[in-house]
């Protein structure tokens, strides 16, 4: 079957993200960690995980026009650059440089920008990104650690860090259809208009775009676009009435662990509401970043000794994650930098050595966590399965010995970790 759709993600919970509505809008989907150099699996969409939101625009430029060489070759004539539903950006970019490289090297002279993900709260309305209703720039993402969003107008973030024009396809119109939204664009690629932003309320709206856009070489925007596209390539309506594509998953057996690296004000929340529920253990920060070296290594050989002494079920959680003052204050003390990188160190060593002592499922929730757990398990690419909550697919390793949960950091209900794993409040109690 031919590659119907090609991703590029700027990030690894980005990439699961869109994979997993791509899924459920009837596409069988395979997510790749990085550019692919070798066969690609036979399927109708391939999603492109980066790591290039908060790199310098330049090496993101690099990495994304690679992907879409990779994807073109394989046969892809659609293409859709992912980035967050709350548009994470520096006023530099790179959301911007990164879209105008790939509007070159696809030839496209308009596009549009659609973050919008109405099941996750996330809609445009008059060209204004919300998030549960409030702007943008009046949610938690005002104060996030490396892309504060301190604007919602999605015209004036994407002029400032672009090199065309934008403009609103507004409500209007998107209730009237895909022929009406095709016209309008028409209208402003006479306008010399480069990126159109469209009002998007609802799943029906999502499906609109997706159906208007579906011969574009170039789409960019959020999962929920990835969704709209897939309903109508596949021919599935908003309700998604049809089957999944992920609709015969069994989960593997093994045992699971739960990772959380998310400072995001929604994981904090699923840290705290898990804590009442099972064994769980804070990474004790200081120590690592003040200790010498063989200390610090007596600390990691900590951890790991805790997790693998506790039951399996539920899953034993270790967490980094805490609020935006302590993550401050780590910050003042030690370094952005250091300190992240600290912690990713700690995550990624604990996922090697959990995986040879047999651990088989992950759920990691933070996307910078993400992507170091995946490479050091060394995970070259996944099949997806069903959603765990929107946005939040469990994924499966190509070779089929290894599942993960790969969270973005505001995605999921407060009950996810143990959702997760087929478990409620009272079996999670009932198991302790």
């Amino acid at each position: 079957m031919a590659l119907q759709l090609g991703v590029i993600a700027d990030d690894f919970t980005g990439a699961t993200d869109i994979a997993g509505f791509l899924v459920e809008g009837g596409l069988r989907t395979a997510q790749l960690t990085g550019v692919p150099t070798g066969p690609l699996p036979d399927v109708d969409a391939i999603v492109i995980s980066l790591k290039s939101r908060s790199i310098p625009a330049g090496d993101a430029v690099a990495q994304s026009l690679a992907a879409h060489e990779a994807l073109r070759d394989a046969g892809a004539e659609r293409i859709i650059f992912k980035y967050c539903s709350t548009f994470d950006s520096t006023p530099e970019g790179n959301i911007g440089p990164v879209t105008d490289a790939l509007m070159q090297a696809a030839g496209a002279d308009i596009t549009v920008v659609s973050p919008a993900l109405p099941v996750n709260g996330r809609t445009v309305y008059n060209g204004y990104l919300f998030v549960n209703g409030v702007p943008l720039d009046e949610s938690g993402m005002r104060n996030h650690p490396v892309t504060p969003m301190t604007d919602a107008s999605l015209v004036r973030l994407m002029e400032a860090q672009s090199e065309g024009k934008a403009a609103v396809i507004p409500v209007t119109v998107i209730d009237r259809g895909a022929k009406a939204i095709r016209e309008a664009m028409a209208q402003l690629r006479e306008q010399g208009i480069r990126y159109a932003v469209t009002d998007t309320l609802t799943a029906e709206h999502l499906t609109a775009i997706g159906e208007a856009t579906a011969d574009l070489p170039l789409v960019t925007g959020g999962s929920g676009i990835g969704g709209g596209l897939a309903r109508a390539l596949s021919g599935r309506d908003a309700a998604g009435t049809a089957t999944s594509a992920a609709s015969d998953w069994e989960a593997i057996e093994g045992r699971t662990v739960v990772f959380s690296g998310s400072a995001s004000e929604m994981t904090n929340k699923q840290v705290a509401a898990y804590r009442e529920v099972a064994p769980s253990l804070a990474v004790d920060v200081d120590r690592l970043l003040t200790e010498a070296a063989a200390e610090q290594t007596a600390y990691r050989e900590e951890v790991l000794a805790w997790v693998l002494e506790q039951p399996a079920n539920p899953a034993p959680l270790v967490y980094a994650t805490a609020d935006p003052a302590t993550v401050r204050g780590l910050q003042e003390r030690y370094g952005a930098e250091t300190t992240s990188a600290t912690i990713e160190g700690l995550f990624a060593w604990l996922a090697a050595e959990l995986r040879g002592a047999g651990v088989t499922r992950f759920i990691v929730a933070g996307g910078e966590t993400s992507g170091i757990v995946t490479t050091s398990l060394g995970v070259e690419g996944f099949h997806i399965g069903p959603q765990i909550a929107p946005g939040v697919p469990w994924v499966r390793s190509l070779d089929g010995t290894l599942e993960l949960a790969l969270k973005s950091g505001n995605f999921g209900d407060v009950d996810f970790f143990s959702r997760a794993q087929g478990l409620n409040d009272q079996t999670t109690r009932e198991s302790r």
